[in-house]
């Protein structure tokens, strides 16, 4: 009993520092599907608010639409595709690249959610993962930048700063 107790509290230990990341709520999502990303940043910087959120977008996910949040100011900046995407038979070759909520206030030992929707490309390969880069931004110019990319053989929890991934699955049927 008293073994079993040592090994859950150690397995508790391990994926505690995991809690502190920025995740999505769902991390796997079929190719050619629509897809809502709620970025979950779970406190401010290091004692201090975070007044700024940025998220770069990864290439294959396109048409993109953030949710507004009270409080926030939102900016969406635009560029190009790497390729065109068929968007309900209109050709997109730019689009949202790049989503900021700015001056709101989410105190460090504050949780929130930062929600944008768009489609994932028909093409993406089953198996990769997309990778969407959070920058949190606190007043005295601090950040947390979640932005590592695993390397070949490396997982996420390899990582001090992961960037959170979205893994590719088969296509479905429909939308």
């Amino acid at each position: 009993m008293m073994k079993k107790l040592v090994i859950a509290l150690a397995a508790t230990c391990v994926a505690a520092p995991a809690l502190a990341h920025v995740t999505l709520e769902r991390n796997e999502a079929p190719a050619g599907s629509s897809y809502k990303a709620v970025l979950r940043v779970p406190h401010g910087c290091e004692g201090k608010p975070t007044n700024v959120v940025r998220v770069k977008l990864p290439q294959g996910y396109y048409a993109v639409k953030p949710m507004p949040k009270p409080g926030w100011t939102l900016e969406k900046v635009r560029g190009a595709y790497e390729k065109p995407y068929n968007n309900h038979g209109t050709e997109m070759t730019e689009g949202v690249t790049e989503v900021v909520w700015s001056g709101g206030n989410l105190a460090d030992d504050e949780y929130d959610e930062f929600v944008v929707r768009g489609s994932l490309g028909k093409d993406l390969e089953v198996g990769s993962t997309l990778y969407f880069l959070v920058v949190q931004e606190c007043p005295d110019g601090a950040a947390e930048r979640w932005i590592e990319i695993p390397a070949e053989g490396q997982t996420s929890g390899d990582l001090e700063m992961p960037a959170p991934g979205l893994k590719i699955s088969a296509p479905t049927g429909g939308h």
